[in-house]
């Protein structure tokens, strides 16, 4: 079983495999002598800016994930959930097309809305009664 010679995000978006470096470390954790032996956790590097992605998408995922990014323009994914290295780079590519479809569409503009006259009257009367409560706790002076 091979893995596809791309990572689908939509109809619009797919990320070609040359596009993927991949490496292959040992895991820590459970496994046993496995864990020892066998380089199953892997860290799956996509160079952003010369990716092939759309422009607007690009711009959105390098500001939502600009944490993430290195020095040289990578997002480093690191998976080493499952026992199999296949299992490992299908989750890491997997979590690729999650972060990229999250930002794949525009956000909508938010439109504006005016507050009721009703609630502009119950803020301001909130307002009122706040600063009189305030004002009585001032200093209490005899007044003979």
């Amino acid at each position: 079983m091979s893995l596809p010679d791309q990572v689908f995000v939509n109809e619009r978006i797919s990320i070609p495999a040359w596009e993927l470096s991949e490496a292959f470390v040992r895991a820590s954790g459970p496994g046993g002598q496995n864990v020892n032996k066998v380089s199953t956790a892997v860290q799956l590097r996509w160079t952003v800016l010369a990716s092939s992605i759309p422009a607007d998408v690009k711009a959105r995922f390098l500001k939502r994930y600009k944490a993430r990014i290195t020095a040289e323009g990578e997002i480093i994914i690191e998976c080493k959930e499952h026992r199999s290295q296949l299992l490992n780079r299908e989750g890491a590519r997997k979590r690729l097309a999650d972060m990229v479809k999250a930002i794949a569409e525009p956000p909508k503009r938010r439109v504006r809305t005016k507050p009721t006259y009703g609630s502009v009257k119950r803020r301001l009367k909130a307002k009122k009664v706040r600063g009189e409560v305030k004002s009585l706790r001032g200093k209490v002076t005899d007044e003979d």
